[in-house]
């Protein structure tokens, strides 16, 4: 399943990070990460403290690289209100749900303050980079001035992993789509 050059400890990290994802912190076991990542029996005590350790690792991997694809998008061209829609429409597994949503549906990544912080850093991250691009487009005069970039910013995150909820529940992406071209009407930029 992994390229014979990756190490054992990167290996250990991408199965946990698939497991977490599919099955959430009690579903995944050291077994499970074992039996999916090749690993000899042993490896995962080797190269991590234990469970809690090799899974804090891959929920860091997993906060990195949703933040570095949000980034993409936007940081990227275009104006705040199509830096927002580029981010509310790019590609997603909307039907897996968020890698990094979904954790905070799990009782004890929730519980343990080391495991929740990436989670945490990531969301709150997100909001206040959205908020700033509202404020961006509120100073170019393409949002209304009363907008409130904090309120706007959680309602696009809230918009996101409510849709991924809602499409999971329908067992069709239609929902979140749905949530999304809502959203966006309601940003569309004022006429001048």
């Amino acid at each position: 399943m992994y390229s014979e050059l990756m190490s054992t400890p990167e290996r250990l990290i991408e199965s946990t990070r698939e497991l977490l994802w599919e099955r959430g912190y009690v579903g995944t076991s050291p077994k499970a990460i074992l039996e999916r990542s090749g690993a000899g029996q042993g490896s995962m005590y080797h190269h991590f403290r234990g469970k809690p350790d090799l899974a804090l690792a891959a929920i860091r991997r997993t906060a990195e690289e949703l933040r570095a694809a949000a980034e993409e998008v936007l940081g990227g061209p275009g104006t705040p209100y199509e830096r927002i829609e580029a981010y509310l429409l790019r590609e997603r597994e909307v039907l897996r749900g968020c890698p990094v949503g979904r954790l905070t549906m799990d009782p004890d990544v929730v519980a343990s303050e080391e495991l929740r912080a990436p989670v945490d850093e990531t969301l709150d991250w997100l909001r206040e980079r959205i908020a700033g691009i509202v404020e961006e487009g509120k100073e170019q005069g393409q949002f209304a001035p009363a907008l409130d970039g904090e309120a706007i910013a959680a309602t696009v995150v809230a918009t996101v992993q409510g849709g991924y909820v809602m499409a999971r529940a329908a067992g069709s992406p239609a929902a979140f789509d749905a949530g999304v071209r809502g959203l966006l009407s309601l940003l569309a930029p004022r006429q001048r």
